[in-house]
C-alpha cells in the first residue's frame, strides 16, 4: 500500500521554526497487485491488513541525517546526492583504485589520499577509548596508512589561520565601522588613554579602503528593507560553523552581510592541501583525493557548496567528509574493534600542530586556547583587544582582563571588555543552539544587538557536541559526556597563539604572497548566497 511522500515537522525543542514544512519524496514498491486496510492497535502501531487477514507491522517513517541537516528545512535532491557521494564507501573506492592503479603500472588513474582530522574528533574517541589526545592522533594515523592514506593532518594547523584571519577581519570592519558611523567610538579618557592605547586605530586609511555594499530590499516577508555595507556591518558574526551558514542563507538572507567572510578551518585547509601542499609534491589539484574527518554531518554539506570547486581542475577542496562515527565504523568494517590495541605511527610534517621530543618523537599538540568550538571568540577578543585599543594580557578563558557572564542558559555567554571607568570597549557573545541563534537574528534585524562580535554555532554546546560525534554509553548522562570530551579536548593540549605558530608566516610568504593579497583573499576568503525559497504545507494544499 502506498502512503504519501508528505511529513510535516512540528514542536521540535531545538528545530529552526515550529511547524515548518519538511517534504521527502519516497519511493514505495508495491509487492501486491490486491489492496488492504491499515489497522491501529492499543499501542499505536499501524498494521497493514491484506485481503487475506494477514497482518504486516508498519515501521515508522524516519528522516535520515543526510536527508534532514542543521539547516534550513529539506536540503535539496541535488544537495542530497552530493552528500550521499561523501561516505567512507566512497574512500574505500579510491583507495581501491589506486591499488589497482599500482598493480597495473597505470600512474594516470592514482590519487594522493590526504586526510586531515579534526581536534573534536580526536577528544571523542579519546574519551570513549580512554586514550589521550596524542595518542589517538598517532593510532588514527597508523589506521589510516595500514589502508592505504599517504599523509595525515591536523585542522588545528588551519584553525590557526582561520583564526588569524577572522582576527584580522574584525579589526578592519571595526575601524570602518567607526567611520561611517554603523558603531560609536569609545568615549576614552586622557587616563583611560594610558591603559588602552587606541592610536593604532588608523580610521583614515580605513576610510580609504574600497568597500562592497549588498542590498536587500525586503525579499521575504520579515526582511527589513534596508542597505548593509558588508565590510562595516556590525556585529560580525562567526562563519565556521556550516549549519549556521545554511540557516543563515535559506530564511534569513539579510543576515549574510554580518557574517565573516573567512573560511573555516576545513576549507582553508582544503586550500592549502589542494594548491600548496600539492605543488610542493607536483601534483595538480585533481590528482589529490582530499578527506577531512569531522564531528558534524553539515561539514559533509560545506565541502560540496560551488564556492569550493574548481572548474578547471573539475574537483572540490574537500572531496569527502566522514565523520567521527563514520570513522569508528571503518573500524569495525577492517575487523577492528578496540582501539586501544591500534599501532601508533608518529604525525606526518607539514600541517600538523605537534611538538617533538629529542629524539623526534611526537610529545605534545598544540593549538589555540579557547573553548571546543575553535576558540573564535577568544581569540578575536584578545587581539582586537591589542590592535585596537593596546591592551595586552587579555584571556577569555581564565577570566584575564574582561568580565565573562552566562546569560539565559549555559550555551549563551557576554564577554566585555572594558576601561577601568566601565566604558565598553568591546562587547562579544557566543549563542550556541537554534534557541540562541533566533534570539540573535531578532536583535540583529531590528538593530539592537549589543554586540561587536558573536561566535555562532548551531548545536548546543557547540562543536564537541557535533551529530557527527561518537555516543556515549548508555549509562551515563549527555551532559556528563560532553564535560568527558571538552576535557580530553584540551588534556595534554598546550595552547599556543596562532601568530606564534612559526610556519605560518612562511605559508603567507610563500603560497600567498603577503598577509593581504588577493590569492590571499581567493584562498582563505568566500561568500554567501541567499536562496529563495516557496515552503508550502503540503498538508495545506488543495488538489
Amino acid at each position: 500500500m502506498a502512503f504519501s511522500g508528505a511529513l510535516t515537522l512540528s514542536d521540535l525543542n531545538d528545530f529552526i521554526s515550529p511547524s515548518q514544512a519538511c517534504i521527502k519524496p519516497v519511493e514505495v514498491a508495491k509487492t501486491s497487485e490486491t489492496q488492504g486496510s491499515i489497522k491501529v492497535d492499543t499501542s499505536g502501531s499501524y498494521y497493514e491488513v491484506s485481503q487475506d487477514g494477514l497482518e504486516t507491522k508498519l515501521e515508522t517513517a524516519t528522516i535520515s541525517l543526510n536527508d534532514c541537516l542543521a539547516c534550513s528545512g529539506c536540503i535539496t535532491s541535488a544537495e542530497s546526492v552530493l552528500v550521499t557521494l561523501q561516505s567512507q564507501e566512497e574512500m574505500y573506492n579510491i583507495l581501491k583504485q589506486n591499488k589497482i592503479a599500482i598493480e597495473t603500472n597505470d600512474p594516470s588513474t592514482h590519487r594522493t589520499v590526504v586526510v586531515s582530522i579534526s581536534p573534536q574528533t580526536r577528544a571523542s574517541f579519546a574519551a570513549k577509548y580512554n586514550q589521550t589526545p596524542i595518542q589517538v592522533a598517532r593510532k588514527l594515523t597508523w589506521f589510516f596508512k595500514n589502508l592505504g592514506v599517504h599523509s595525515i593532518f591536523d585542522t588545528s594547523f588551519s584553525r590557526d589561520l582561520a583564526l588569524l584571519e577572522t582576527g584580522r577581519e574584525f579589526v578592519d570592519r571595526y575601524k570602518k565601522a567607526i567611520v561611517k558611523g554603523v558603531i560609536k567610538p569609545p568615549n576614552m579618557s586622557a587616563d583611560a588613554s594610558a591603559t588602552a592605547d587606541s592610536g593604532d586605530m588608523d580610521v583614515d586609511s580605513a576610510a580609504k579602503a574600497p568597500r562592497k555594499r549588498i542590498i536587500r530590499r525586503g525579499a521575504a516577508n520579515d526582511e527589513p528593507a534596508v542597505a548593509v555595507e558588508t565590510e562595516s556591518a556590525m556585529p560580525m558574526l562567526a562563519s565556521a560553523c556550516p549549519g549556521w551558514i545554511c540557516y543563515a542563507e535559506k530564511t534569513h538572507g539579510y543576515m549574510l552581510p554580518y557574517i565573516s567572510e573567512t573560511k573555516s578551518p576545513q576549507q582553508i585547509m582544503g586550500s592549502m592541501v589542494k594548491n600548496h601542499y600539492g605543488s610542493q609534491l607536483g601534483l595538480k589539484p585533481d590528482q589529490i583525493y582530499h578527506v577531512c574527518v569531522m564531528p558534524c554531518y553539515d561539514k559533509k554539506l560545506e565541502a560540496s557548496r560551488s564556492d569550493f570547486y574548481s572548474d578547471l581542475y573539475q574537483t572540490r577542496d574537500v572531496d569527502c567528509v566522514i565523520t567521527s562515527t563514520e570513522v569508528e565504523k571503518m573500524f569495525g568494517e577492517q575487523g577492528m574493534t578496540d582501539m586501544a590495541v591500534f599501532g601508533e605511527m608518529d604525525l606526518d610534517l607539514g600541517y600538523n600542530s605537534v611538538v617533538k621530543d629529542a629524539t623526534g618523537h611526537d610529545q605534545v599538540l598544540v593549538g589555540a586556547a579557547g573553548n571546543a568550538s575553535g576558540g573564535f571568540l577568544e581569540y578575536v577578543m584578545q587581539y582586537a583587544a591589542k590592535e585596537l585599543f593596546g591592551v595586552h594580557g587579555v584571556d577569555v578563558d581564565q577570566g584575564h582582563g574582561v568580565q565573562v557572564k552566562t546569560v539565559r542558559n549555559s550555551d549563551f555567554r557576554e564577554v566585555t571588555l572594558e576601561l577601568p571607568t566601565g566604558e565598553v570597549l568591546l562587547k562579544f557573545a557566543a549563542a550556541y543552539g537554534f534557541r540562541n541563534i533566533q534570539n540573535l537574528v531578532r536583535k540583529v534585524k531590528t538593530g539592537k544587538s549589543p554586540y561587536h562580535f558573536v561566535e555562532v554555532m548551531a548545536c548546543p554546546s557547540g562543536c564537541i557536541n557535533g551529530g557527527g560525534q561518537l555516543k556515549q554509553d548508555s549509562s551515563i548522562p549527555l551532559k556528563d559526556w560532553i564535560v568527558q570530551v571538552d576535557h580530553q579536548y584540551r588534556n595534554g593540549v598546550v595552547a599556543r597563539k596562532p601568530e606564534e605558530n612559526p610556519v605560518l608566516a612562511q605559508l603567507y610568504q610563500e603560497w600567498l604572497g603577503g598577509v593581504d593579497t588577493p590569492k590571499a583573499r581567493q584562498q582563505l576568503r568566500t561568500c554567501y548566497h541567499a536562496v529563495e525559497q516557496n515552503l508550502v504545507n503540503p498538508l495545506a494544499v488543495k488538489w
